[in-house]
């Protein structure tokens, strides 16, 4: 069973609210999607207002164990990003209880 929602069933739902056409809610979902990787890219942090805030954050390199072998490796620096919700969302969310 797969509980992820794919771009496909966003736009599919934009295209049955709003009437747009398929090829323009498939570009919509996907322009703001990437206007959330440049905002991350650019300012580290994007907040949705009443739906949450995406921050991206630096990991540095550390020591880990592969956990088949039990032995050392380095990991190596990354980029992570968070997510926290907003009130509002988490609301809406324990309403739904």
């Amino acid at each position: 069973m797969n509980n992820n929602i794919t771009r496909d069933e966003v736009a599919d739902f934009i295209n049955q609210e709003f009437g747009l056409t398929k090829i323009d809610c498939n570009d919509l979902v996907n322009d703001i999607l990437e206007e959330i990787i440049i905002g991350l890219n650019k300012n580290k942090i994007v907040k949705i207002h009443n739906f949450g805030t995406f921050k991206l954050k630096r990991k540095n390199s550390r020591l880990g164990r592969n956990p088949k072998t039990k032995e050392d490796v380095m990991i190596a620096p990354r980029n992570v990003i968070s997510f926290v919700p907003s009130k509002h969302l988490l609301k809406k969310l324990n309403e739904s209880m």
